[in-house]
């Protein structure tokens, strides 16, 4: 199994990943629960499974690049106004709405189900050892339905690989506020403009920038040095050696199978979603 394997299953199951973040249903599910913005909605559907008592320091570690605080102004306080139960039905119920809009005829298509249970092959045969939010998931009862079955499957390879990527920053010493700099400079958009990091205070964001600075990362004209390029790239490598592990379950002509499928699936959500 290749790296490009990894990487082009990555560009397939992404767009997928992405529906509870950019599909309004999913936010519109939770929120009627009584949560207060989507910031709760977040942080409720996404830590739901590891239940209610999980301090936020541990949700901070476990999604890794949020701001310090940022955690804590939800978790727990997501949990005294549903139950990470009710989080998970919502959360699971808004995303097939919103992936049935958006799929539309396609959503009926049998190449949603043959993709849903060779996605889920995939992702129930990796090893679940240093793999925090996979594992949790992991443990949750698998849908029948089909568009529900492949939204949960591609959920279950987003958080794999996401585990890896942390590993990887951590592997380069790159944390979890500098790791979004990083990539908004690798895609030339600056960090004060990038939507995960651009609300935080203007001295705490140029303390980050500074200190990478320091280490070479960042140039005095505010971008990528060389060494700043490189260690992006050596990131981007090692999370997609780590993200093989769930393809290699799958034989040549599966593989085959699943991309020919994903592809038309995939399309349609980037149309809709910004990536």
């Amino acid at each position: 199994m290749s790296h490009a394997v990894a990487r082009r299953m990555y560009d397939l199951v992404e767009p997928l990943g992405l529906v509870p973040y950019f599909a309004d249903e999913s936010d519109e599910a939770l929120r009627a629960l009584g949560l207060r913005n989507v910031w709760d909605a977040y942080f409720a559907g996404r830590a739901a499974p590891f239940g209610r008592d999980m301090p936020a320091e541990a949700v901070h570690a476990v999604f890794y690049n949020f701001a310090p605080g940022e955690v804590a102004r939800h978790i727990p306080k997501v949990w005294e106004l549903t139950t990470p139960e009710a989080a998970l039905a919502a959360r699971e119920r808004g995303c097939v709405a919103g992936m049935r809009r958006i799929l539309g005829e396609l959503a009926d298509d049998p190449a949603v189900a043959r993709a849903g249970d060779l996605l889920l092959k995939a992702a129930t045969s990796a090893p679940v050892g240093g793999r925090a939010l996979f594992a949790a998931l992991r443990a949750l009862p698998v849908p029948q339905e089909p568009v529900a079955r492949l939204w949960h499957a591609a959920t279950l390879l987003r958080e794999h690989r996401g585990d890896g990527h942390t590993a990887a920053l951590l592997v380069e010493g790159v944390g979890g506020t500098e790791a979004h700099v990083l990539h908004a400079l690798s895609v030339d958009v600056r960090a004060q403009d990038f939507g995960r990091v651009w609300h935080l205070p203007e001295a705490q964001l140029t303390a980050v920038i500074d200190g990478m600075r320091a280490r070479g990362l960042v140039g005095t004209d505010g971008w990528l040095t060389p060494a700043g390029r490189a260690t992006k790239a050596r990131v981007e490598a090692l999370t997609d050696q780590l993200a093989e592990a769930p393809y290699d379950a799958l034989t040549p002509t599966e593989l085959d199978t699943l991309v020919a499928d994903l592809k038309p699936i995939s399309a349609a959500f980037r149309k809709v979603f910004p990536m």
